[in-house]
């Protein structure tokens, strides 16, 4: 099974870098490799590697960068995998992405083990992710595949499709920049069953460079967002209202003392924007690009 790797990134050439380097250590490397970028200045130091690299540049945006990798993908791809520049993969996990999906033909897309997760708190380091890794893979390649869950969609930092399930499914670019919730967005247009799956993991180092350049837009995303794929039906009711409660009461209640890394004035003030828009009847969420 032939595995290709897309990879959208925007200002993070080191960390590319090292995602690649773990890409050349994988027990079966990768068939195609596609860093999806804005400029030449997003991409790492030219380096040998077992296998080729494509450059793609156009406007940036999650979705974008992604859909323009989808669109490269060779015709003999038989699983793409995208992981974000800042996910320390296992030396086994393509293989383990191929041995998944051919061990569970009905399966579409599956996500992995995340070993540890930097994005709720400051990061963690990519040396420390790689000893993390390291550990883990020095129990060898893992014998058995599991399925854990069967989930709605999945975990956009390492989630893995089978091209065939996903042909003519492409990201949704009215979700502008960081794109909140675009990798759900798409699990739920994608015909077949999504998993959580123990076949591949990794860490993901939640590194803060370029993530958040402005509180009030994340902010605004956070509430619009996920009332925009409600009314598109990929997103469930109860998932929906989870998530706009869960954000409006972290960010009101962190506001006098909030978290170095998070603007969490910023990221309030964004929710009650979006929130006087649905009132309004305005639900875009390429309103973050005028704020």
């Amino acid at each position: 099974m032939k595995v290709a790797v897309i990879v959208a990134s925007l200002g993070r050439p080191d960390s590319l870098a090292a995602l690649l380097d773990r890409l050349a250590a994988q027990t079966q490397l990768p068939a195609q490799v596609i860093l999806s970028l804005e400029s030449r200045a997003d991409a790492p130091p030219a380096q040998n590697h077992p296998f080729e690299v494509e450059h793609l540049f156009g406007p940036r945006g999650s979705c974008a960068q992604r859909n323009r990798g989808l669109d490269r993908l060779r015709p003999d791809i038989d699983a793409v995998v995208f992981y974000d520049d800042d996910f320390v993969p296992s030396r086994f996990a393509i293989a383990g992405v191929a041995r998944l999906l051919a061990q569970h033909p009905g399966v579409a897309g599956a996500h992995g083990l995340v070993l540890a997760d930097g994005i709720g708190g400051p990061g963690i380091s990519a040396d420390e992710a790689q000893r993390l890794v390291d550990a883990a893979d020095a129990a060898g390649e893992p014998q058995t595949v599991s399925i854990l869950a069967h989930t709605h969609g999945l975990y956009g930092c390492n989630m893995a499709y089978r091209v065939s399930a996903i042909a003519g499914v492409r990201f949704d670019e009215n979700l502008p920049l960081y794109a909140w919730l675009e990798d759900l967005d798409f699990g739920g247009r994608v015909p077949g069953p999504l998993v959580h799956t123990d076949a591949f993991r990794g860490v993901h180092c939640g590194e803060k460079r370029g993530r958040e350049q402005s509180g009030r837009r994340l902010g605004y995303s956070q509430v619009c967002n996920p009332v925009y794929l409600l009314r598109k039906a990929t997103l469930p009711r109860r998932v929906a209202v989870r998530m706009i409660l869960r954000n409006l009461i972290a960010n009101h209640a962190r506001l006098l003392r909030p978290e170095p890394w998070i603007d969490r004035q910023g990221r309030a003030a964004g929710n009650w924007l979006a929130i006087l828009d649905i009132l309004r009847g305005q639900v875009d969420p390429r309103r973050i690009l005028e704020l």
